[in-house]
């Protein structure tokens, strides 16, 4: 029974995947309750693109396959992205208690995870109707708020390259700074 179940709900997520904002429309700012190296804390978006761009990939739910081995490959890409400037933050419908969890166990304690709230899932059209989860859905987003690059595909594989390579695209056209 709960194999139909993963299954029926990986399709669904499959069938979802293709909702995503725009490049070139705002990401919506949001506060979010997240944790970080099992730490939680108030994550702020807007906060976070005065540091530079933000990488902010949805995933369907903390501890299954996928998203454990998608977590674990933007874990180990962290220096990549630091490298480039950017902050990575993972979001998801599960409840804090299992984000903070799975911050230390599958993200590393390298980038934290947050809440996807229903508002949030909303606005960044990732919501999986009725089943309380978001597709899988990566956003490059630019310090002023404009998404650079979206990336949908209920297939985790390849999404941390993506969007390295869009960070790295989008860095290159950056004007130099002296």
């Amino acid at each position: 029974m709960r194999l139909i179940l993963s299954f029926a709900l990986s399709c669904l997520l499959a069938s979802a995947s293709s909702a995503a904002l725009r490049p070139g429309a705002m990401a919506p700012t949001f506060d979010t309750r997240a944790a970080m190296a099992g730490k939680p804390f108030t994550f702020s978006m807007a906060e976070a693109r005065k540091k530079g761009p933000v990488v902010l990939y949805f995933f369907p739910a903390a501890f299954t396959p996928g998203c454990t081995v998608e977590a674990n490959e933007f874990a180990q890409a962290m220096p990549q992205f630091r490298k480039l400037g950017a902050t990575v933050i993972g979001a998801a419908g599960d409840d804090i208690e299992k984000l903070t969890k799975f911050s230390v166990e599958e993200c590393r304690s390298k980038f934290p995870v947050g809440v996807a709230t229903p508002a949030i899932s909303k606005a960044y059209d990732v919501a999986v109707p009725l089943a309380g989860r978001t597709n899988r859905t990566s956003y490059l987003i630019a310090p002023n708020g404009q998404i650079i690059h979206a990336h949908s595909n209920g297939d985790y594989r390849g999404h941390v390259q993506i969007m390295l390579k869009a960070l790295k695209d989008w860095r290159a056209e950056q004007p130099k700074r002296r």
